[in-house]
């Protein structure tokens, strides 16, 4: 039970990796409220002052999407070579590809279905 719970605990960059994504959700969230705010700077006289807030916000909130997204893909990348998660990559024979067609069941327990032929129908791209 103990080493259970220990798996399931987040480790520190676990929850920095959280921390930094909750915080860019809010700056982001933030960035409409700054706008208006702006605006009424901007109406009040202060032109300057309501660019400078409107860009500082989208400024700072570029900048923390970019550090979640660095710092997650890093903590991804340190899950993924550890050994608790195990990841099985497929050879070209355990999977079929795109433009290979996919055979359809010949018998159908559906009383009114239309069987197509190929030259019937065409695929969309």
């Amino acid at each position: 039970m103990t080493g259970r719970y220990a798996e399931r605990t987040l480790d520190r960059s676990a929850k920095a990796v959280i921390a930094v994504t909750l915080l860019a959700l809010l700056l982001v969230a933030a960035v409409p409220v700054a706008l208006l705010a702006g605006v009424v700077m901007m109406i009040l006289g202060h032109v300057a002052g309501g660019l400078a807030l409107f860009g500082g916000s989208i400024l700072a909130a570029a900048i923390a999407v970019a550090l979640a997204g660095m710092s997650g893909m890093r903590h991804l990348r340190k899950l993924l070579s550890g050994r608790s998660l195990r990841v099985v990559q497929l050879d070209g024979s355990q999977y079929t590809g795109v433009a290979e067609p996919v055979a359809e069941p010949e018998g159908s327990d559906y009383t009114n279905v239309v069987q197509l032929d190929r030259s019937q129908y065409t695929q969309v791209r």
